[in-house]
């Protein structure tokens, strides 16, 4: 597919602020897709359309309340970000770079959702990350350059 098919199909379940944090939201608007890799916007499509085929909740901050601000693309304003880089250290966080998100899987635990990504791998279209030992599906396309479909990890 196309980036931009893969856009279209992805408005279907995603609206961008769904998927980044208010600060891009505010700066970007629509226009913030282009922060995305394409491999990772393809990937997220299968995994949501085709794999797990049930609502997938990454940020959901609106003007009337909403918690989940810093789940997709992180910009450098985004508390964890700024925490880090005041700290001097180094986040290279796929967040970082268009290439994650974390996400609540309608009618799944993390454990559930994890596992149904991994019995059908052979659907996805390049090599993912999960991480494993949290509440929530983290999915990330950093190549680990293992060799692997998937790789699990911690932090």
């Amino acid at each position: 597919m196309k980036r931009n098919e893969i856009i279209i199909e992805l408005k279907k379940y995603f609206a961008i602020r769904d998927l980044v944090c208010p600060d891009v939201m505010q700066r970007f608007g629509e226009s913030a897709w282009q922060f995305f890799s394409t491999i990772y916007l393809h990937t997220l499509l299968i995994v949501r359309r085709d794999v797990l085929q049930s609502a997938m909740i990454c940020n959901n901050y609106t003007k009337a309340g909403g918690s989940l601000k810093q789940r997709g693309l992180r910009c450098n304003l985004c508390q964890l970000v700024k925490e880090k880089t005041e700290a001097g250290k180094v986040y290279l966080s796929a967040h970082t770079t268009g290439e994650a998100g974390d996400f609540d899987v309608a009618g799944m635990t993390a454990v559930q959702a994890r596992h149904k990504i991994i019995d059908n791998i052979a659907m996805l279209p390049y090599p993912i990350r999960l991480e494993e030992g949290v509440t929530w599906l983290h999915l990330d396309v950093y190549d680990s350059g293992n060799n692997q479909p998937y790789t699990l990890f911690t932090t």
